[in-house]
């Protein structure tokens, strides 16, 4: 047994029937042409449905949109890499001379990629079941410490719902200016409620970013006013 098997039946407890499909899982572009990109393409799409269902099990009452916020809270980047340190793979990674050079293993997009992979991997050698299984053991402790869905609505939602709630007409978002270089711009963002004959501005480095700024402030200012 590979030193990288012992690796994977210890921290995924899981073992390869195909070792060469956990190499491949481990294998960084920069390192080989047989690497983890395609598996990756896969361990995505697994993961996203496995955190659904599990999600849609445990959250009955739960409405579609709250059931998507709480899966991309817990599908992205960051998580997955944390997950990576937390199994230690960044030793069993495989990269180019540069790469390793650079500390590529500790690099996020690695560390979530590499993850990705490797249910892509469990997949192929075992089945849906149990990488469905690994995603499940993986994320365990985040299931049980799930935020509040509402807590994760970002500005806009939460003011399009305030205003709906209230019977008005939905807020406009027009664009005031934007200045700078063209990559490093920076918006203004007027929001207008005219039922409540209420504007605000709001600032940031792109539009959608001015734009949910604008809806902070503007929630805000309602908010006061409706005390």
């Amino acid at each position: 047994m590979t030193g990288r098997c012992r690796w994977a039946e210890e921290y995924l407890e899981y073992r390869f029937h195909d070792p060469a499909l956990l190499e491949q899982a481990l294998t960084h572009r920069s390192a080989s042409a047989c690497n983890n990109e395609r598996l990756e393409f896969l361990g995505d799409a697994l993961l996203s449905f496995a955190v659904a269902r599990e999600l849609y099990d445990r959250n009955p009452a739960e409405q579609e949109g709250n059931l998507s916020r709480l899966r991309s809270s817990l599908v992205k980047g960051v998580t997955l890499a944390e997950i990576g340190r937390e199994i230690e793979v960044a030793s069993q990674i495989i990269l180019g001379q540069g790469e390793h050079g650079t500390g590529g293993a500790q690099r996020d997009s690695i560390l979530a990629n590499v993850v990705e992979a490797i249910l892509g991997a469990v997949l192929l050698d075992g089945g849906f079941e149990a990488a469905g299984a690994l995603v499940i053991r993986l994320f365990s402790d985040r299931f049980e410490q799930l935020p509040d869905a509402n807590s994760l609505k970002d500005a806009k939602t939460k003011l399009q719902e305030w205003i709906q709630a209230r019977g008005l007409v939905l807020p406009v978002y027009k664009v005031k200016s934007v200045s700078g270089v063209p990559h490093r711009q920076s918006f203004v963002v007027v929001c207008d409620v005219k039922d409540v004959s209420s504007t605000v501005e709001g600032r940031g480095q792109s539009r959608r970013q001015a734009e949910q700024n604008a809806a902070e402030q503007m929630l805000s200012k309602l908010d006061s006013d409706d005390r």
